[in-house]
């Protein structure tokens, strides 16, 4: 009798040792993953390349300690593309971009290349910090040889802005940027639009 008894218990308790089996499975499963992932559902660690668009304006110190000598000028609109690549590292992103812009009024190019740090936020976006190398050509003849730059700037993806729905997870992001030479000699502040693989 106590066989028959063990054998109905173990029978209705194996559908629920199943479940619990297959639900701590599906835990385990999802916790890999999320671990795994950003915010956003990309791999956490990888590798990111992006290209992208953007307009600004650059204006410089027309100061004599400025990179212009006094009655020269080298300011004016940009319109330009990027493209780098970021390496995800958690909740942080390391990466490089170069860089290349049309300019009007004064400005006649621009080239440059540079390195970022930044944070994860919000959905997709991040905040980051960059330094590296610029190079500006001028109408009127001044050639700004290569000098270091650095700033900062931000992206969000479109979650992050309320407009989830007009591209879904497919790696639009905007970005707001602003640079500067070596003692604020210059600003340039720029808005972009990137495109994530």
């Amino acid at each position: 009798m106590n066989k028959y008894l063990m054998t109905a218990v173990l029978a209705a308790a194996l559908p629920a040792v199943a479940a619990q089996a297959q639900d701590s499975s599906t835990t385990s499963t999802t916790t890999a993953t999320t671990e795994n992932t950003a915010i956003d559902g990309t791999p956490a660690f990888g590798f990111e390349p992006y290209v992208g668009v953007f307009g600004g304006y650059h204006d410089f110190d027309r100061g004599t300690d400025g990179p212009l000598q006094a009655g020269n000028s080298a300011n004016g609109a940009l319109v330009g593309g990027y493209g780098g690549v970021n390496i995800p590292l958690g909740a942080f992103v390391a990466g490089a971009e170069g860089s290349i812009a049309k300019g009007f009024n004064d400005i006649d190019y621009e080239y440059g290349v540079t390195g970022h740090l930044g944070v994860r936020i919000g959905d997709s976006g991040m905040f980051f910090g960059r330094a590296g190398y610029h190079w500006v050509n001028a109408k009127n003849g001044f050639a700004n040889d290569k000098n270091e730059i650095y700033g900062f700037g931000m992206e969000v993806g479109p979650k992050d802005i309320g407009l989830a729905g007009l591209t879904g997870n497919a790696g639009v992001r905007l970005r707001l940027t602003i640079d500067t030479y070596d003692d604020f000699q210059s600003i340039r502040p720029t808005a972009g639009v990137s495109f994530h693989f």
